[in-house]
């Protein structure tokens, strides 16, 4: 197993593309379809004396650009097959329209986050000169669901359904002891690794809310995709930017315990403010922002009102939210792991 480290200015920098090549050769996410990272791209496999056309399988963790936007180009190019899932494949076939690309979308989005006009001004401006060919050629898919086990590059990847960042994000477990060209992270007393995608990040806390809007109760849903993880106890995770998490567990009771912490701070500002709208509780949490983080930060924010809502923590009212349990209990919104006494997210919350 190879990890292929690609620029990506427009994101989260740095991701990750993994190939494996055994019996046959496969990859794990592609990259976003800008003609920088794909010479990345082809310059890293060649580095291993791979091509496109070489490419048996791609995997996909989810259907943002910068994991699926060469996926068609490599289809092309060697007929691979590639695998997402059953929620994202529509985003990967081109049979849905993106929000960056979907104007009736983006009001429907920004009117019940109550986004100012001129900030949907530059939130639109900045998608339009982003967007263009962002997501590359459309990829005929096969679709795969949670528990499903995927045969890619000579390796058994067992699908873990993983929603939240966006509806169809999934894991993918792996015995590293199967693994061409891998030196499993525990040696001998090796388990389990997972590929996660933007499940689970080293550095960031993956965005809830804006960076898929279709996603239904998005902080919910989440919140019991890290708590799997922190179930599974895997030796190690191969996310999709930056670099390996060798504790995935408590790296993602850190983040389960962060959204805690980010949840009594909106409860916080709507009782020190009254009510106020996503684009609101965004600008007392996260400031001023730019560029992408404008479509993240209320996004963000409204997944947490969105959670206080169906508790009845809070009231909507418009496009407003009111607070009416002051001191809820926070902790029970959320589910419990045995890591949870060890880890502290309240930095950045």
């Amino acid at each position: 197993m190879k990890r292929i480290q690609l620029g990506n200015t427009v994101f989260e920098g740095e991701n990750d593309v993994y190939l494996l090549d055994g019996e046959t050769t496969a990859l794990v996410d592609t990259g976003v379809a800008l003609p920088g990272v794909r010479g990345e791209l082809v310059d890293g496999l060649a580095e291993h004396g791979r091509s496109f056309a070489d490419v048996d399988a791609v995997v996909l963790t989810h259907w943002h650009p910068d994991h699926a936007g060469l996926a068609g180009e490599v289809q092309a190019a060697g007929g691979a097959d590639v695998y997402v899932h059953e929620a994202d494949a529509g985003l990967v076939d081109g049979a849905e329209t993106p929000l960056f690309a979907d104007r009736d979308l983006q009001r429907e989005t920004f009117e019940r986050w109550g986004m100012p006009a001129a900030d949907r001004e530059r939130l639109t401006g900045f998608f339009d000169a982003v967007s263009a060919d962002l997501s590359g050629d459309p990829a005929d898919v096969t679709t795969f669901g949670d528990g499903d086990v995927i045969e890619a590059g000579g390796v058994e990847l067992e699908v873990l359904h993983l929603p939240g960042h966006t509806a169809g994000l999934s894991g993918f477990a792996f015995d590293p002891r199967t693994v061409p060209d891998h030196e499993p992270v525990a040696g001998d007393d090796a388990t389990e690794e997972v590929f996660t995608g933007d499940a689970l990040l080293p550095k960031y806390t993956p965005n809830v809310g804006g960076a898929d809007v279709r996603v239904e109760g998005a902080l919910a849903a989440y919140a019991e995709s890290l708590a799997r993880l922190v179930a599974r106890d895997f030796d190690a995770a191969h996310p999709g930017h930056r670099w390996r998490i060798d504790e995935p567990g408590r790296r993602a009771a850190t983040i389960l315990d962060h959204h805690r912490h980010r949840t009594r701070r909106v409860i916080d500002v709507l009782d020190e403010s009254g009510p106020a709208t996503a684009w609101e509780v965004s600008a007392a949490l996260f400031g001023s922002l730019e560029d992408i983080h404008v479509l993240h930060g209320p996004g963000e924010a409204f997944s947490h009102l969105d959670h206080l809502a169906a508790a009845g923590v809070v009231e909507r009212d418009g496009t407003a939210y009111r607070l009416v349990d002051p001191e809820p209990d926070v902790d029970a919104l959320f589910p419990t792991t045995p890591l949870d006494d060890l880890v502290d997210g309240s930095e950045d919350a």
